[in-house]
């Protein structure tokens, strides 16, 4: 009897032993687990933290290139605007010394007001010679249409009087052709002249000339 109690004690105090040795060996693991999932979790918000800045900064960039972009063609058009500015005054001071005001002409052309006739073609001869031939498109006819105002023709002639032949095609807004041939005089003076033609298919006088 005596026996099996000291075997029962020493058993119950082995086990307690094993309890005690797999309680201290367990709470290392747990801490070892915790202190892992907190370098995860610090390791992860630093990841966050550098792909938003990445983020941001490649934000920051892409909005500098566009500001750049625009910035660019601004002063493209602004670029443009001079070179345009710039070739406008080169021709007037070219169209002043190829034509003199002392000798220089020049013939425009209108629609009259409402006609819808289609101007295909105008030409233009002075004292017999062929000065001009114009064939409209599509839009230049409709600007016609719209009241405005043609310059077919710029040269020099002398001071006098000049024969001014012209000779019109077209169709009328019915479909029948139109083409007529008129004959002027105009007085050329000392200062620049100017002579406005008005075709009109439907109404008046098909062409009519006008010393400006």
């Amino acid at each position: 009897m005596k026996k099996t109690a000291r075997i029962s004690i020493a058993i119950a105090l082995g086990l307690a032993s094993f309890a005690t040795l797999s309680g201290l060996q367990a709470a290392p693991l747990q801490q070892a687990d915790k202190t892992t999932e907190a370098k995860d979790k610090t390791a992860a918000a630093k990841s966050n933290d550098g792909k938003d800045k990445n983020t941001e900064q490649k934000r920051a960039e892409a909005t500098a290139e566009q500001r750049q972009m625009r910035d660019l063609d601004e002063q493209v058009q602004q670029t443009k605007s001079d070179v345009l500015a710039i070739s406008a005054e080169l021709n007037q001071l070219e169209e002043k010394l190829i034509y003199p005001s002392g000798t220089q002409v020049a013939v425009f052309v209108a629609l009259a007001k409402g006609d819808q006739m289609r101007l295909d073609a105008v030409r233009l001869q002075i004292d017999g010679q062929l000065v001009a031939h114009y064939i409209y498109s599509a839009k230049e006819l409709e600007a016609l249409r719209k009241g405005g105002v043609q310059r077919i023709y710029v040269g020099n002639v002398t001071t006098g009087d000049h024969q001014l032949n012209v000779l019109v095609d077209g169709k009328l807004k019915s479909g029948a052709d139109f083409n007529r041939t008129e004959h002027f005089t105009f007085h050329k003076q000392v200062k620049p002249g100017l002579v406005e033609l008005t075709v009109a298919g439907e109404s008046g006088s098909p062409i009519t000339f006008e010393e400006l």
